[in-house]
């Protein structure tokens, strides 16, 4: 995602959110006002966003529970609801199936606007990945950009 911050074409501000950690466990006796902060702090991001792009790993044939954690606070909020939406997996290939199913199911739930032209699989090979968190690769560089030129259209 650090990639497609830096590759985004003119005209598309990508903004990492990197609070999944901060999160607490979702409990929806908490989903009031006031909210947690981190929670409040990721749906103002949301919010403020014309698009979101998901990407996340598979773990344990799904998606890992941060990742769905962050999903279940955003069920209470409506700040998805409607708007342009893709995910892609970096995944080598036999792998990563079952967390793309569960995403899919859980942002049909929000009612996001999926863009599918801009879903898919685009594998980065774990060496691919300098210590910055970068790829250099321009095939997977490319590839995110016409990712995020795509989502930028549908919003």
């Amino acid at each position: 995602m650090r990639t497609a911050r830096e590759v985004a074409p003119d005209g598309v501000r990508a903004v990492l959110h990197e609070g999944l950690a901060d999160l607490p466990a979702f409990n929806p006796d908490d989903d009031v006002d006031p909210l947690p902060p981190a929670v409040a702090e990721l749906r103002g991001r949301v919010a403020a966003a014309d698009a979101v792009l998901f990407c996340t790993p598979e773990y344990a044939g799904t998606l890992p529970g941060s990742f769905k954690n962050l999903l279940d606070w955003s069920i209470g909020g409506t700040e998805l609801n409607g708007k342009p939406v893709a995910w892609i997996n970096v995944a080598a290939d036999g792998r990563g199936d079952g967390a793309i199913g569960t995403l899919t199911t859980v942002l049909r739930y929000l009612t996001v606007d999926l863009v599918e032209p801009a879903c898919g699989r685009l594998f980065v090979p774990r060496e691919a990945v300098g210590p910055d968190g970068l790829v250099e690769d321009s095939g997977i560089r490319d590839g995110l950009r016409e990712v995020l030129r795509t989502l930028a259209g549908a919003a």
